[in-house]
C-alpha cells in the first residue's frame, strides 16, 4: 500500500481524496467548491473526449458551441427545467467593477447593472433551442444533431472533487426531430453509445434503465441513464439521455412545416457526460497502491523505466530503451521513457504506480546483457521476464488482456453485490451494512419513492431495461407491483 495514502477500506471517503490530489488528477482552487484539473487528470479527461467524440461522429453528430450566458427570461419559460434548476444557478447581475471612495476598494459599479440578468448556463437547453428556432422552418431542416464540448456551473453546496463540483467539464448533445419516434430512438441510441463507451473503454459494467418521474431531468418527458457501482457499494450515474418530447420547441415557438404542409412543434432529446466519469474510473477501479487505469483511456500505457548507476551504464540503456520505446509507439501505444536521474528506480516505480499506468517496463545492465526485460502489469501487479524481441508482439495483447481483466473484476464485484429483496428489514440491513445495488419490487408511486429516500437515503437508481416483468409485492408498502427496479444509496 502507498504509504501516502488511506487504506480504502478504512475510510473509502479520505482514500478518494487522498488518491486525486497524491496522482496529481485536481486540487481544491481558490474559489469554494472549484477544482483545478492538473495535466494527469486533464490528459484522462482528453482520451475521453477523443473517444466519445468519435462515437459521436460516428452517429452523424456535428460539434458547435453555444454561450455561456443565458438570459433570465429564456430559462424561465420551461416551468419543470427552471423549477429543477433554480437553486444551483449562478447569476450575472453587473458588468463593471469600479474603485470606492477611498480608491484602495474594489466595488460593484451600481451604475452598470445589467438590463436583463444572466444565468451562467447550468445546461443549454433554453439557450440553443432559441438558436434553433431561427435554423427551423421545414421538416427538410431536420433532423439536427449537434453536441457541445463545454464547462457548465451548477453552485453545489456539498462538493468533492470530479463528483460534485460548482463548476465542470462534460459534453451535452442536443437534438431535434420532426417526429416522436425519431426522437426516442436517438434518446435510446445516446444512452447505448454512453453504455458502450463505459463498458468498452471505461471498463465499467453499467445497467441501463427508465429513471422514474421523481428522479427525471427538469423538463423531460423521459430520460435514461446508466448506473455504475463503485468499491464502496454506491451508484453513480455514469451518463444521462433525455427525451423532451415538445416541451422545449412550445417554450420557444420552434415549428416547422411537415411534409404534407402541416404546421408542427419539433421533438427534442438532449444527452450529457462529464468528468465526473474520472471519479468514476477512480471508485470502480483502483487500489491502495494508486489508481488501476484501463489501458484505453491510459494518458501513458507504458512506461520504461531503465536501472542504473552510472551514466555509461545509462547511455548503454537508452539506446535500448528507445529502440523499445520507437517500436512500441509504431504499433498505435503510448509509451514514455523515464530517464531521468533524480529519483531512484524505486521511486519511479511507487510514482507510475499510484499513477495508473498499465504496463511498466524495467530494464538494467543484466537485462541489457541478457536481451530482456521485466514487465510489470498495474492491475495484478504480477512481473515476468520476457526476451525483448518478443515485447511487439507481448504488450499489445497483455494491454488488451488488462483492460478486460479490469472489466471482469468490475462486474465480478457488481454480481456479488446486487441483492434481490423481498423483505423490508432485509432492504435496510443490506443498506447500512453492505452497501451495493439492490432488485426490489415498488408500487409505481412517487409517494413510496420519496419515502424510501427519507427514510434510508437510497433512491431509484433506475428501472433496468432488463427487468423482466414479475408480480410482486412493493418492498416498502406491500401493495403489488409488476417489475423489480433497482435501488442504491449514490454519489
Amino acid at each position: 500500500m502507498a504509504k501516502f495514502l488511506t487504506n480504502r477500506d478504512e475510510n473509502y471517503a479520505q482514500w478518494y481524496n487522498d488518491l486525486v490530489i497524491k496522482a496529481d488528477l485536481a486540487e481544491n482552487s481558490a474559489v469554494r467548491g472549484c477544482m483545478v484539473i492538473k495535466p494527469n487528470g486533464y490528459a484522462i479527461w482528453e482520451k475521453i473526449q477523443a473517444e466519445l467524440d468519435r462515437m459521436f461522429k460516428a452517429t452523424g453528430h456535428v460539434n458547435a458551441y453555444f454561450p455561456l450566458f443565458i438570459p433570465k427570461s429564456f430559462f424561465s419559460r420551461e416551468a419543470a427545467h427552471v423549477k429543477g434548476f433554480a437553486k444551483e444557478c449562478a447569476i450575472v447581475t453587473h458588468y463593471r467593477l469600479k474603485n470606492d471612495e477611498t480608491g484602495k476598494n474594489i466595488i460593484v459599479d451600481p451604475s452598470a447593472k445589467l438590463e436583463e440578468e444572466l444565468i451562467i448556463r447550468p445546461t443549454s437547453e433554453t439557450i440553443i433551442w432559441n438558436s434553433y428556432k431561427n435554423w427551423i422552418h421545414s421538416y427538410r431542416d431536420l433532423p439536427i444533431l449537434i453536441n457541445q464540448w463545454a464547462n457548465v456551473v451548477r453552485w453545489e453546496m456539498r462538493t468533492r472533487l470530479f463528483l460534485r463540483t460548482a463548476e465542470f467539464l462534460w459534453q451535452e448533445g442536443h437534438t431535434a426531430h420532426a417526429t416522436r419516434e425519431e426522437a426516442i430512438e436517438e434518446t435510446l441510441k445516446m444512452i447505448n453509445v454512453y453504455a458502450e463507451f463505459a463498458e468498452n473503454f471505461m471498463a465499467l459494467p453499467v445497467i441501463k434503465g427508465y429513471k422514474s418521474e421523481n428522479e427525471r431531468f427538469a423538463g423531460a418527458l423521459d430520460t435514461y441513464a446508466i448506473e455504475a457501482l463503485m468499491q464502496d457499494g454506491k451508484a453513480l450515474q455514469a451518463g444521462t439521455s433525455h427525451f423532451l418530447g415538445q416541451n422545449f420547441a412550445k417554450a420557444f415557438d420552434v415549428q416547422f412545416t411537415d411534409k404534407t404542409g402541416k404546421l408542427d412543434y419539433v421533438w427534442a432529446t438532449s444527452w450529457g457526460l462529464s468528468t465526473r466519469t474520472i471519479g468514476a474510473l477512480i471508485m470502480a477501479h483502483s487500489d491502495n497502491h494508486g489508481l488501476v487505469i484501463p489501458p484505453k483511456l491510459a494518458p501513458v500505457q507504458v512506461i520504461i523505466i531503465p536501472i542504473f548507476k552510472s551514466p555509461g551504464q545509462l547511455s548503454d540503456l537508452s539506446a535500448f530503451a528507445e529502440k523499445i520505446k520507437t517500436d512500441l509507439e509504431k504499433a498505435g501505444l503510448t509509451v514514455k521513457y523515464d530517464d531521468r536521474d533524480n529519483n531512484k528506480p524505486g521511486w519511479k516505480f511507487s510514482d507510475y504506480e499510484l499513477k495508473g499506468v498499465p504496463v511498466r517496463i524495467a530494464i538494467g545492465p543484466r537485462d541489457l546483457e541478457n536481451m530482456t526485460v521485466e514487465v510489470a502489469r498495474r492491475d495484478t501487479l504480477k512481473k515476468v521476464t520476457i526476451p525483448a524481441k518478443e515485447i511487439n508482439s507481448f504488450i499489445p495483447p497483455l494491454l488488451d488482456e488488462i483492460q478486460k481483466n479490469i472489466y471482469n473484476k468490475a462486474l465480478k464485484f457488481r454480481k456479488e453485490n446486487t441483492h434481490y429483496l423481498d423483505k423490508w428489514s432485509d432492504f435496510l440491513e443490506i443498506l447500512d451494512n453492505q452497501g451495493g445495488f439492490i432488485m426490489a419490487h415498488w408500487d409505481g408511486t412517487s409517494e413510496t419513492e420519496e419515502k424510501i429516500k427519507q427514510e434510508t437515503k437510497a433512491t431509484i437508481r433506475c428501472i433496468p431495461f432488463d427487468s423482466p416483468a414479475e408480480e410482486g409485492k412493493c418492498i416498502y408498502s406491500g401493495k403489488p407491483s409488476e417489475r423489480r427496479v433497482l435501488f442504491a444509496r449514490s454519489y
